[in-house]
């Protein structure tokens, strides 16, 4: 599949978004439901027209700006050899929004459901395709885990990212695990994901001084 043919896909889940509004919007109440605590109780609203047009108006500007990243980046040639793994990121945020859009309009339209267990399940996804992505992601100003240390070493990037890979698709798995623990269950999500930020950015600088002390190095 080439690289239009996923950006077509992924552009066909903003257009579903704004078909899902279109055909919902008639039967959804003047304010509707967009935000839950913890516990899965909703705790605040916004008036229809700007709810229902949120998600596809935000994905399809996120989707531009994704088409534009490969081509204005100066090392745009390394991003070209994991393209693919690029690309179905972008398919993989465009499905994301789409469910956190889709839930929001049914749970307005009255179907019962946990609506922040359906948010965890839906990051657990987007968290472990970004592990996979990061295990391919070559040295690039824009995707990846970007610190002055990985942008300068060829090898701290590569080392940095097969540790932050790893970290993502477990915060994907703990986020899973929490859902067993009712109202804690974002906090599977939220300190795994700060410990895997805070890890990865520490560890970069740990290998680059390393590798600047014994003078292995490969800086720019």
């Amino acid at each position: 599949m080439e690289s239009r043919h996923r950006f077509t896909l992924a552009a066909a889940f903003v257009v579903l978004s704004g078909v899902v509004s279109f055909l919902a919007a008639p039967s959804l109440p003047a304010q509707l439901v967009t935000n839950w605590n913890a516990a899965g109780e909703p705790n605040g609203s916004m008036p229809k027209l700007l709810a229902i047009w949120l998600f596809p108006a935000l994905t399809a500007g996120l989707l531009v700006v994704f088409a534009v990243i490969p081509r204005i980046d100066p090392l745009r040639e390394n991003i070209t050899r994991f393209r693919p793994y690029y690309d179905w990121f972008v398919v993989v945020f465009t499905a994301y929004m789409f469910l956190v859009h889709a839930g929001i309009i049914a749970f307005n339209l009255g179907y019962e459901f946990d609506f922040t267990a359906l948010i965890l399940v839906g990051v657990a996804g987007l968290f472990y395709y970004s592990g996979v992505l990061l295990t391919h992601a070559e040295r690039n100003w824009f995707v990846g885990i970007r610190t002055p240390w990985t942008l300068s070493s060829e090898e701290v990037w590569k080392r940095t990212h097969a540790l932050g890979g790893r970290l993502f698709k477990l915060t994907a798995v703990l986020t899973l695990v929490g859902l067993l623990f009712g109202e804690y269950a974002l906090y599977f999500l939220l300190v795994p994901a700060l410990l895997t930020a805070g890890i990865t950015i520490v560890y970069s600088y740990y290998v680059y001084e390393r590798g600047s002390d014994t003078g292995s190095g490969s800086n720019l």
